[in-house]
């Protein structure tokens, strides 16, 4: 049960350099609780005596699971980030622990960053950057280099898969370039409402695909080998959503194959990955990988860290919100 506001509360923080470089106003959060513990970082044996006496844990990604939770002053646990898979919250209900997410903090970041990736790819960005650092600009006999194809986003199709803020958010970017946009009905439902369409029908049809959906055993591997062989030669995946919707492994031979045109990828599976992981592989053509980042503009985190302080408030005053507890 939340505690009353006058009692004193502790709190730790397990891995702080996730949203926090010390570039934050920290004001509000360090006032959010009587004392603080900050760790920059947390590995999985140090989780117990981390947490031992604290009221209140604010984690990113660190787990905590059930051996986490034996700490009897444990109350609050606030994920400073949207996805719980990282909490058991099945057995946090059973032992009474409020566990609160941050939510809508990075849709503009998120969404610019899909069209960073995108506007990056169809117009080979990359390609022409490193043409430029080889010298090959300077020889050339004519005042341009157009060495790789360059498309328009005006009159491509997107389809968006996961139509929450951010597939919203991406939708009005989108019409501003002149884009149709398809919106995915629920992947797995047998229904298809009015103003969406069946996963099928959205591969098929569409130029872009960019993935807005959370990982659950539904969504897992649901973009893989006989997903890419439905889509256009042509089609650009974006993935900022999570890695596990993505088979990987299927996605570098797609590109290697040229089932597909191109991809562009912010989140894997394993994070950080191993220098083995299969989308590093220098070989695969038309991918970019961007290191989880997509949500960490400045205005971002800093909109994250006062949204945990107000969630502590609101747990402290008896009326705690973006409660993550099953029914």
């Amino acid at each position: 049960m939340p505690m009353g506001a006058a009692e004193p509360m502790r709190g730790t923080i397990l891995d702080a350099d996730s949203f926090d470089r010390g570039d934050l106003d920290t004001a509000t959060l360090d006032n959010a609780l009587d004392r603080w513990t900050h760790h920059r970082s947390t590995r999985s044996h140090e989780v117990v005596d981390r947490i031992e006496g604290c009221e209140v844990v604010v984690t990113n990604k660190v787990v905590i699971d059930t051996a986490a939770m034996q700490s009897a002053a444990l109350r609050l646990i606030v994920v400073a980030a949207t996805g719980t898979n990282n909490i058991d919250l099945a057995a946090a209900k059973q032992r009474g622990i409020t566990v609160c997410n941050v939510r809508d903090y990075a849709s503009g970041a998120v969404s610019q960053h899909v069209f960073s990736l995108l506007l990056a790819l169809v117009s080979r960005l990359g390609d022409y950057t490193q043409a430029v650092r080889a010298g090959r600009w300077q020889d050339s006999k004519v005042f341009c280099l157009l060495d790789y194809p360059i498309r328009e986003l005006d009159g491509m199709t997107l389809g968006i898969i996961g139509y929450g803020n951010l597939g919203r958010r991406v939708e009005q970017i989108a019409h501003g370039f002149g884009m149709r946009v398809l919106i995915c009905a629920r992947p797995g439902s047998g229904a298809i409402p009015d103003g969406r369409i069946a996963f099928d029908t959205l591969l098929e049809s569409s130029d872009v695909i960019s993935l807005h959906c959370p990982l659950s055993a539904a969504t897992h591997n649901l973009i893989g080998r006989a997903q890419f062989q439905k889509m256009k030669s042509t089609a650009i995946l974006i993935n900022t959503a999570r890695g596990g919707i993505v088979n990987e492994d299927d996605l570098a031979s797609a590109l290697r194959r040229g089932d597909i045109g191109g991809a562009g990828i912010d989140v894997l599976t394993q994070e950080p990955p191993g220098a083995d992981h299969p989308l590093l592989a220098p070989d695969i053509p038309n991918l970019l990988v961007s290191p989880h980042n997509a949500w960490g503009s400045i205005q971002s985190r800093q909109r994250l860290a006062d949204e945990i302080a107000s969630l502590i408030r609101a747990y402290r005053e008896g009326a705690p919100r973006n409660c993550c507890l099953p029914d």
